[in-house]
């Protein structure tokens, strides 16, 4: 069964999920430590090592109007160092509202801050499931 990861990008974590083509689902898997937007590459390494996904899919904070903002120029420059590091496909989608929905999906109240890299690794999982159904639709 095809898998993939998707990747929340963010400045201080990196949130990860990863999902099946088959079935269109993710799952929330981890947030990554990343500093000032910078991860640590072994740490990606490893879970693509791990996972040996088909597509990495890298969420992209549009502006609502559609256009790239500063994080998705910073996120697309992630998805392609992925591409050009390690060789797997790499797709980008609007990841408009995830965190919104990953805070629904978790009744989380809090500040982004404060958690352990839940809502990072739900966000990613929303982005992930997102992409996987436009690709069926």
């Amino acid at each position: 069964m095809p898998l993939a990861i998707g990747f929340d990008y963010g400045l201080a974590r990196i949130g990860v999920a990863t999902g099946q083509t088959l079935t269109q689902t993710a799952s929330p898997l981890t947030a990554l430590s990343a500093k000032d937007g910078t991860p640590q590459w072994e740490e990606i390494e490893k879970l693509l090592a791990e996972w040996k996904p088909d597509v990495v899919v890298v969420g992209l904070p549009l502006h609502e109007d559609g256009t790239m903002s500063d994080m998705a120029e910073r996120a697309k420059k992630f998805g392609q160092r992925i591409h050009g590091r390690f060789g797997v496909q790499v797709a980008f989608i609007d990841e408009y509202h995830s965190t919104r929905e990953a805070r629904e999906h978790l009744n989380y109240k809090g500040r982004a801050g404060d958690q352990d890299g839940k809502l990072d690794a739900t966000a990613a999982s929303v982005i992930l499931e997102r992409w996987l159904g436009e690709q069926h639709a």
